[in-house]
């Protein structure tokens, strides 16, 4: 029977891959929400095939357009996917014990998120890459308003709670991919970064790839996953380390543009 509960997912361009993450929960949710943004592949048409109810909500943010989706969604506990996350099929089982005999009390649960190398069908060995909440009732909690920090904000005196099973995580296609999505993501919240000191930029600027490719390669346990494993660490060092070269060149732009603007003029009288 279907459970009592909403997954919701917010969409763009995602035909390739949306399908596989509705084929692991159509058969238990008992609603499925997808929040478009405007796709011009199939997404939509596979959403709708797959019993979803579909929604256009143009991009705002990852934050807002997750709220957004919690809005539509008609039940209390809500399961949060991204468009390239397959529920496997332990947390499954395990989200089904937890309705088994009536719905649980109102909790947040986290729920480990492991990155599958793109190419491969399972994660690497001894994967661990997030611990977030996904699966929660909404009385427990909600999505901050935030364009690209996407997390839950708990209500005070909120329940946490873990699950033990995971969602597999396909988060790029192909190498070229990952490069390409790795120097978008270097991108964000510029802004906020380049408010730092210049000489602190500066400072962590030759440090911040070597020890970024540490704890992606070996304290996340990349070492395990073979030259996909290297590959993906030396890309995440790379994306943290042009965030910072992005964050100096910025403060170097605004600082041209005042220049060459001039000292402001006085007013007359």
């Amino acid at each position: 029977m279907p459970l009592p509960l909403s997954v919701f997912v917010i969409t763009l361009n995602e035909a390739a891959r949306l399908g596989a993450t509705l084929d692991a929960v159509r058969p238990w949710a008992g609603e499925i929400v997808v929040v478009d943004s405007g796709s011009t592949d199939a997404t939509v048409e596979i959403a709708r095939a797959h019993g979803a109810r579909v929604f256009h909500r143009d991009w705002s943010g990852f934050g807002q357009q997750k709220r957004f989706a919690e809005d539509q969604c008609t039940h209390d506990w809500l399961l949060n996917l991204d468009a390239d996350e397959i529920v496997t099929a332990d947390l499954a089982a395990e989200i089904a014990e937890l309705f088994s005999s009536d719905a649980p009390d109102p909790a947040l649960f986290n729920v480990r998120i492991l990155n599958v190398y793109p190419g491969s069908l399972r994660p690497r060995p001894f994967a661990s890459d997030y611990n977030v909440v996904r699966l929660y009732h909404r009385s427990q909690g909600r999505y901050r308003d935030h364009a690209v920090y996407d997390r839950i904000e708990p209500e005070a005196g909120a329940t946490v709670r873990q699950l033990r099973g995971a969602l597999h995580h396909f988060p790029v296609v192909d190498i070229a991919q990952m490069v390409h999505k790795g120097n978008r993501h270097s991108g964000h919240a510029i802004e906020r970064l380049a408010k730092r000191p210049r000489w602190q930029l500066k400072l962590r600027l030759p440090v911040q790839f070597p020890w970024s490719f540490l704890q992606f390669y070996l304290f996340r346990g990349h070492i395990f996953g073979g030259w996909k494993g290297f590959a993906f660490a030396l890309n995440g060092a790379f994306m943290r380390t042009m965030r910072i070269a992005k964050a100096l060149e910025y403060r170097e732009k605004l600082a041209a543009d005042v220049n060459r603007a001039g000292p402001p003029t006085a007013k007359a009288g």
